[in-house]
């Protein structure tokens, strides 16, 4: 008789997170796995909640977690999900955040112009299979919805996925923000199957009801935070202005691999290896040696980053003044010596939109004991109604002070 492969992961969040598949730790081994514990979870948000510096490993290993509870209890009340298409979710959700680069969404499309991270996670995922002689093809599948069973996807990619309940969890923990704490493990003993869809018992409505508005906290007070919300701008300035640089012909100092990723047009599928080399590191090392660069204006955004002497940032309601905003235009060039044509570097503005329910996206629906569904906005004294599924939209601007 074979001994049970086990291993376990102390996790600060959860405790013991267990790995009960050789391939599921083969996959944890990979170098392009092992590449997450050097990105940050949440960017620049440490620069605002100094302890949130938990990586995109943390917040994989805690989603795999809160899969392997979910598949438990949906077994558990007689739903199909054979041992493959349990191993294949398992490696599906490990697996969704792998296509990230350096600092996650602060430079989604920035690095790599016009790539989400979702293709290169699926880019990631197909040359794995091929590693591993076709063993991630269900994975993939299930991951991209191509199979029959539409639950095991949305457990991995919904408005109720254990993705979403993990960052919130793991975020609030890791921020000290009490107001994204959410009832997870309860909401995972409500989850039911019903004609192959993902839908909560009646009993967990409340729980619901109480993750969709800690996310929507969370979002105001941690992710469009306006200091990490000009923090990581600031960032994105830094790159568009060292892409601008080089692009003239310039040399900057930077590793290997972030140099071919700063260059144009640089086809991903040609360099997956190179960008799976790819991480925080890179980008900050970089940016500390671009303060000393003769370029003022990179050298004077990249000093605002290391020195933490942010850009401010003003969020409201309305759009701002067009005169307000041109007395600090040429305020900056005046104080700066640099032409109103660069001045986009030091004052830009923009939008930041939070939705707290889609029901267009992937809805979440209710199954109630008399076997009627209802979406969770349709409930009787809904809290989740008409007026929190509209998007909120603040106007932003940062400038140098």
């Amino acid at each position: 008789m074979t001994e049970r492969f086990r291993k376990i992961i102390n996790d600060p969040v959860y405790g013991f997170i267990t790995i009960d598949h050789p391939l599921v730790l083969k996959i944890i081994a990979h170098p392009y796995y092992q590449r997450l514990r050097r990105i940050h979870q949440m960017a620049f948000a440490h620069l605002v909640y100094p302890g949130a510096v938990h990586t995109r490993l943390h917040h994989s290993l805690g989603a795999y977690h809160l899969m392997c509870n979910a598949l438990y209890e949906l077994k558990s009340k007689g739903v199909d999900i054979t041992p493959d298409e349990e191993v294949a979710a398992k490696i599906a959700i490990l697996l969704h955040d792998v296509g990230h680069g350096p600092f996650s969404h602060a430079l989604e499309n920035k690095l790599i112009s016009g790539v989400h991270h979702e293709s290169i996670s699926i880019l990631i995922m197909h040359t794995l299979n091929k590693e591993l002689d076709g063993q991630l093809q269900l994975a993939i599948d299930i991951f991209t919805n191509q199979y029959h069973k539409p639950f095991l996807h949305q457990l991995i990619s919904g408005q109720l996925d254990v993705d979403r309940m993990d960052y919130l969890t793991r975020d609030s923990f890791f921020t000290g923000v009490s107001e994204g704490v959410i009832g997870y493990d309860r909401i995972i003993k409500m989850l039911t199957v019903h004609n192959g869809e993902l839908m909560v018992e009646e009993k967990g409505i409340y729980s619901i009801e109480k993750f969709l508005v800690s996310r929507r906290l969370m979002y105001w007070q941690v992710y469009l935070h306006k200091t990490v919300l000009g923090a990581e701008k600031l960032t994105v300035k830094i790159i568009e202005r060292a892409k601008e640089l080089i692009a003239r012909g310039e040399k900057l100092a930077a590793s290997p691999v972030l140099d071919l990723f700063l260059q144009q047009h640089v086809p991903i599928e040609q360099h997956l290896d190179k960008f799976c080399l790819l991480d925080d590191v890179d980008v900050m090392a970089a940016i500390k040696n671009w303060v000393f660069h003769s370029d003022v204006i990179l050298s004077t955004l990249c000093s605002c980053l290391v020195q933490r002497r942010l850009l401010k940032v003003k969020l409201q309601a309305e759009p701002f003044d067009p005169a307000w905003v041109q007395e600090q235009r040429n305020r900056i060039c005046a104080q700066l010596n640099i032409s109103e044509a660069d001045c986009h570097y030091f004052l830009f503005s923009g939008e930041a939109v939070n939705t707290t329910y889609d029901p267009h996206e992937e809805r979440i629906n209710i199954l109630f004991k008399d076997g009627s569904v209802k979406g969770i906005s349709q409930v009787d004294n809904a809290l989740i109604h008409q007026a929190l599924a509209s998007p909120v939209k603040k106007y932003y601007i940062c400038y140098l002070k």
